[in-house]
């Protein structure tokens, strides 16, 4: 028989069940969602709580008792403070186990990114004494569903003024013809950094601050304006130069409209003459490249 979601969860429930140092597991994630559930897909994510989470980090001979697996390695989990464990089951089943301790079971509706992974959705598993069903029945409806607050004024100017800076570095080192350093920061840094906060916070400030605009960009092109969605398909470039000059200005383009009219809802000031000084500078120097 195929190896199934299903039958890998069997399999860890009877495992987790006889091993002594787990107390209790949840599924989180799309499996556990109400909005936007799994679909074909999906991965399996476990948050395993253990008194001695590292020897789970550590090795992977525990991974036997679940399945084969073909690969696993070491992430650092999104919220970057502990590691989570990453597995590719047989049959390209990917499973990923946060390991954490007991006493974090306590805390999952008092910390602001856990308590809304835990509000969208979330399975008891194991729980050994009743702890996890405990505390998950204290669990409020999700309220604030945005994880991006909006931010204040100078928050607001430093990430316009980070953009406009990089927009210079990343010119700058395509006229060097550093492609690699260009392309991680047009299709990367800017993107992360600068763009997605953008978006975010254009979003909060046009429909409210509880409008749900997930986490790390994840069904983006549901939330965010349309006509920013729209314009991301000019600003990612290839691995090549005129391609990363292109992806530049069109990143530039959407920052254009989208950043003074955030202001504009949120009554901060915004810096145009230096955006425009920026701008101008920017396409002298692709001209003078386009040149030769």
């Amino acid at each position: 028989m195929p190896a199934t979601y299903d039958s890998l969860l069997e399999r860890f429930i009877t495992w987790a069940e006889t091993e002594p140092t787990i107390q209790g597991a949840v599924i989180v994630g799309s499996r556990a969602r109400r909005e936007r559930p799994a679909d074909q897909w999906s991965d399996l994510d476990l948050v395993i709580f253990a008194t001695d989470p590292q020897m789970f980090i550590s090795t992977t001979a525990w991974l036997d008792h679940i399945g084969p697996f073909w690969l696993s390695f070491l992430e650092k989990t999104m919220g970057g403070a502990t590691l989570e464990r990453r597995v590719l089951f047989e049959g390209m089943l990917d499973v990923d186990f946060v390991f954490e301790p007991v006493e974090m079971i306590a805390k999952l509706t008092s910390e602001t990114d856990t308590l809304d992974i835990v509000q969208r959705g979330v399975r008891v598993v194991v729980d050994k004494n009743g702890a996890l069903t405990h505390t998950l029945t204290h669990v409020s409806p999700l309220v604030k569903q945005s994880l991006v607050p909006l931010p204040d004024e100078a928050a607001f100017l430093n990430t316009v003024n980070d953009f406009w800076y990089h927009a210079v570095w990343t010119a700058k080192k395509l006229r060097r013809g550093e492609l690699w350093t260009a392309s991680g920061c047009v299709d990367n840094y800017l993107k992360w950094r600068c763009i997605l906060p953008l978006l975010t916070w254009h979003a909060c400030a046009t429909h409210g601050e509880e409008y749900d605009t997930w986490i790390n960009g994840r069904f983006l092109e549901q939330w965010a304006d349309p006509r920013a969605v729209e314009s991301l398909r000019a600003a990612f470039g290839r691995y090549d130069a005129h391609d990363l000059w292109q992806a530049l200005l069109g990143t530039m383009a959407l920052v254009r409209w989208l950043a003074p009219e955030t202001a504009d809802l949120l009554g901060y000031a915004y810096p145009a003459q230096s955006a425009a000084q920026v701008t101008a500078w920017v396409d002298a120097c692709f001209a003078e490249w386009r040149a030769g």
